[in-house]
């Protein structure tokens, strides 16, 4: 595989605009080759994805996904530019899609790490940084360790970077930057929220009985 430098990934990522990590990717398939790893990322509609992402959103749509039986539901707004592009179908899949992947993932709490609250990072790490596997080992390696596993952890919470269920090669994310590519606008997936039947409710009668 040929060796790819920072150098050849930011000058991809200058002449397409796609993200530094899907301009990795491509050249990496593409064995460090420019011209295919352009083409490359044009067919997966990467392509400019990182350019479209900083206009306005305030168009889309929110919908909602009822699973089998009814016992989870889910609603979810996912935003575009333009009220044209919210009424195509390839946006209105999409939006779907995203809904499914929300039923499907019970552990996922929020659209993407950068959401997750700083008190609850700071939590988790403190547990990890006591935790036994770990009080033999250097400050400066117990601090990696517990840094991989706190990302690890903080990707499970993130529904961007969830396998995509349809396609378990691409994420969430990759899938949303496709769509945004595919249709020439900046789309964020801006909220979610999951029902569960009964969830909350104290089911335990037995307290007060004789």
């Amino acid at each position: 595989m040929a060796d790819i430098s920072a150098k050849t990934v930011k000058e991809l990522r200058e002449q397409t605009g796609a993200g530094m990590m899907d301009c990795k990717k491509a050249l990496k398939e593409t064995g460090g080759d420019m011209d295919k790893a352009v083409e490359w990322l044009r067919k997966k509609n990467l392509a400019s994805a990182e350019k479209k992402a900083g206009r306005l959103a305030a168009e889309g749509l929110v919908d909602s996904y009822i699973h089998t039986g009814g016992r989870i539901g889910v609603l979810v707004e996912i935003n575009c530019e333009t009220d044209f592009v919210a009424r195509r179908v390839e946006f209105q899949s999409l939006v779907k899609d995203v809904a499914m992947q929300v039923a499907a993932c019970p552990n996922v709490e929020y659209v993407k790490t950068d959401d997750i609250p700083q008190d609850f990072v700071e939590k988790e790490k403190s547990i990890e940084m006591g935790r036994e596997d770990l009080a033999s080992k250097p400050e400066n390696i117990r601090e990696k360790i517990v840094d991989g596993r706190i990302q690890k952890r903080l990707k499970e919470l993130s529904l961007l970077d969830q396998p995509y269920i349809k396609d378990q090669n691409i994420t969430v994310e990759e899938l949303v930057k496709q769509t945004a590519g595919q249709l020439g606008e900046n789309i964020q997936v801006r909220r979610f929220v999951r029902f569960v039947l009964g969830e909350g409710i104290d089911t335990d009668t037995s307290e007060g009985e004789e």
